[in-house]
C-alpha cells in the first residue's frame, strides 16, 4: 500500500513539475493566462476503511486550473494590436464560423483585408449601420472585420457653407455684370475647392459685387466648367448685418459640367452665418462636403472598441464595434492552444457584450496583454515540486527497505 500511495505522490508532483515548466515556458506568451495544479487526498470508499484510524491512500490531481488575473499591458507600434483591460475575452471564428475566445490581441491583416491573428481566425465585430448620417451598431449580427482594400467612392461637392463678412462700407457698384476677369467688377472674392462625381477637384470661387446698401450680388464661377457662367443673385441684409434674404439664405448655382464625362454638379451655398459688418471682407468659415477618392491609410479603435478606418482623402469610416465575451465562471473554459479557449458547460453561456459596458472591460489599441506568469514565483513552485517529487521516492525506498527486511526474517 505504502508504494501505491507513494507512487500517487509521484504523479502528482511530476504533474506540479509539467504545470510550472508550461507556465514558464509561456512566460513571453501574449494573452496567457498561467495554471495552477490542485490535488485532493485520497481515502478509502469501502465500509470497512471508514474507521477513525483510516490512514489514506495517497493525491491525485483534482483539476489544473488556469488563473485568470490581468497581465500587463505593453504598447506597441502595431494598432491592429489589441489589449483588454478587464473580464472580457475576443471572439475569433473560423471559416466555418466555430466560435473561440481569446486574450491575445496580437492581430494582423491577410491578404483579403480581413483582420486575423496569429491562426488565421478572423476577429469579430458588430456590423456598423448607418441611418440618416448617424452610425449605429446591430449587437444582433457579428461578423469579420474586413478593412477596406479598394478605393472610397468620392462624394461630389452638393453645400457650401460660406461664413463670410462682406464690408458694409465698400462702395456701392451699382447694377452691373460681375466678370470675373475684371477686378472692376466686383467688390471682394474668396475661392474653395470643390469635388465632382469622379473625385476630380475644382476651384470654385464665389465673388461679391455691392450693389447698394445692405444688398449684394453673388455669382459663383468655376474656371475649367464647360457650362456657361451661372446667373447672378442677389444677398441682402438687415440694418444689423445679418442675412435678410432670401430665407434661408441660401443661393443655388447649378449645371456645372466638365470635360472630364463626370455629372453635373450643383452647388446650393448656405450663407446663413454670413455677415455684412464695417471692416475688411474676411472669410470665417469656408467648407464644403464633397471629396476625392482616397485609400486606406490606417485604422484606429477605441476604448470601447469601435473600430474607425482613416483614408487618404482625410475621410473616416466606422467599420464594426468589436465583439467582447464574458463568461461566468472563465476557469471551466475548455484550453484549445494557440491562446484560445472553448465555452463548455462549466463555464456557462458565453455573454456577449461591448467594451466600456458592464464588466467586460475597455480595450486599449496599439498594447498587448502580456502573460501573467511571474517568473519568481515559478521558479520557487519549481524547487518545491521537485523537493516533494524526492520525498516521495524516499517514501518508496523506505518502504522498500521496510520489505525486505521482512522478506529477510528467519
Amino acid at each position: 500500500m505504502t508504494f501505491r500511495i507513494a507512487l500517487s505522490g509521484l504523479e502528482a508532483a511530476s504533474t506540479d513539475l509539467d504545470v510550472t515548466g508550461n507556465n514558464i515556458a509561456n512566460a513571453g506568451t501574449t494573452g496567457f493566462k498561467e495554471s495552477r495544479a490542485e490535488f485532493s487526498d485520497i481515502y478509502a470508499t469501502s465500509l470497512q476503511d471508514l474507521g477513525a484510524q483510516a490512514s489514506g491512500r495517497g493525491v491525485r490531481v483534482a483539476r489544473v486550473a488556469q488563473q485568470f488575473t490581468q497581465g500587463t499591458i505593453e504598447f506597441s507600434t502595431n494598432n491592429t494590436d489589441l489589449a483588454i483591460n478587464g473580464e472580457g475575452f475576443f471572439v475569433v471564428a473560423d471559416d466555418d464560423g466555430t466560435r473561440h475566445y481569446t486574450r491575445a490581441g496580437a492581430f494582423t491583416v491577410d491578404r483579403d483585408g480581413y483582420v486575423v491573428n496569429h491562426a488565421g481566425q478572423r476577429l469579430q465585430v458588430y456590423q456598423a449601420v448607418t441611418s440618416g448620417g448617424i452610425t449605429t451598431f446591430d449587437t444582433g449580427t457579428l461578423i469579420d472585420l474586413q478593412l477596406q482594400t479598394q478605393p472610397s467612392a468620392p462624394n461630389a461637392s452638393t453645400a457650401i457653407t460660406a461664413g463670410v463678412n462682406l464690408n458694409a462700407s465698400a462702395t456701392d457698384l451699382g447694377t452691373g455684370v460681375i466678370d470675373p476677369t475684371d477686378a472692376s467688377t466686383y467688390t471682394s472674392a474668396t475661392s474653395i475647392t470643390i469635388y465632382d462625381t469622379l473625385g476630380d477637384s475644382h476651384t470654385a470661387t464665389m465673388y461679391f459685387r455691392k450693389t447698394a446698401a445692405n444688398s449684394w450680388d453673388v455669382v459663383t464661377y468655376v474656371p475649367d466648367a464647360t457650362s456657361a457662367l451661372p446667373a447672378q443673385q442677389t444677398l441682402t441684409f438687415t440694418a444689423a448685418g445679418a442675412p435678410d434674404t432670401p430665407s434661408p439664405p441660401t443661393l443655388n448655382f447649378t449645371n456645372y459640367t466638365f470635360a472630364n464625362g463626370a455629372s453635373p454638379v450643383d452647388l446650393a451655398i448656405d450663407f446663413a452665418t454670413a455677415t455684412q459688418f464695417a471692416g475688411e471682407f474676411g472669410v470665417n468659415d469656408l467648407g464644403q462636403d464633397g471629396y476625392a477618392s482616397g485609400r486606406l491609410n490606417g485604422i484606429d479603435v477605441s476604448d470601447t472598441g469601435v473600430v474607425f478606418a482613416r483614408f487618404t482623402n482625410g475621410r473616416s469610416t466606422d467599420l464594426g464595434k468589436v465583439v467582447m465575451a464574458r463568461f461566468n465562471n472563465p476557469i471551466g473554459l475548455g484550453k484549445e492552444g494557440d491562446n484560445n479557449w472553448a465555452e463548455t458547460f462549466e463555464s456557462g453561456d458565453a455573454q456577449l457584450g461591448e467594451a466600456g459596458t458592464a464588466s467586460f472591460g475597455t480595450i486599449q489599441s496599439g498594447a498587448l496583454e502580456l502573460s501573467n506568469v511571474d517568473i519568481a514565483t515559478q521558479l520557487v513552485k519549481l524547487i518545491v515540486a521537485q523537493r516533494n517529487f524526492q520525498a516521495n521516492t524516499k517514501v518508496i525506498q523506505t518502504s522498500d527497505q521496510v520489505t525486505q527486511a521482512v522478506i529477510n526474517i528467519r
